[in-house]
């Protein structure tokens, strides 16, 4: 078993101080580091610390030997595709989602509305009503009585009422009174 400590700090943009001082209690970079490359034993202790501080399970720390993964081998920026130094584990959605919150949800979108096509995944993270206004002007998810939703911007929180703005020109604004939850859109994920 190999463990994915690195790959998952880089895919959430954290340094290794940044990692350290998440811990609880903080501990130092070289160790973090030393944790990462197998220089140091992975206890269950320290992977129960470490997944706290990235917000993930556990057990997404850990990967047989033998499974592959995909792998980031470049970036794209303003002069093009860039090699990297060393190729990166790619993390599925899942894996980015926060530990101890309810599972990610997933939108298949089946036809083009606005900015979304025809195959498209798009992945929400579930939210308290409390938290709504942390999603207010990002695309969201909430359900609606009868079993069915309601899917746009957020553009306002008023009491219990939520107000969606759906994809695409010409459309309503759809309100929704007191939603048991609402899901911010976090990852999109096309097939091209």
């Amino acid at each position: 078993m190999t463990n994915r400590i690195r790959d998952i700090r880089k895919a959430k943009g954290l340094t290794l101080a940044d990692l350290a001082a998440a811990c609880d209690p903080p501990t130092t970079a070289q160790t973090i580091g030393r944790l990462e490359t197998g220089m140091r034993q992975l206890s269950l202790g320290w992977m129960n610390k470490i997944a706290a501080a990235l917000s993930v399970d556990p057990a997404s720390l850990m990967r047989a030997e033998s499974d592959a993964p995909a792998r980031i081998v470049a970036e794209l920026g303003a002069n093009g595709a860039e090699a990297l130094s060393a190729p990166r584990e790619a993390l599925a959605p899942s894996a980015l989602a926060p530990e101890g919150g309810p599972p990610p949800v997933v939108l298949a979108v089946t036809q083009s509305v606005g900015e979304y096509r025809p195959g498209d995944l798009v992945w929400l993270r579930p939210l308290d009503p409390d938290e709504a206004l942390s999603a207010v002007n990002r695309d969201c998810l909430v359900p609606r009585p009868g079993g069915r939703f309601a899917f746009g911007r957020l553009i306002d929180r008023r009491g219990t009422l939520v107000g969606l703005l759906p994809p695409g020109a010409g459309h309503k604004q759809v309100v929704v009174d007191n939603p048991p939850w609402i899901a911010v859109a976090f990852m999109l994920v096309r097939a091209l």
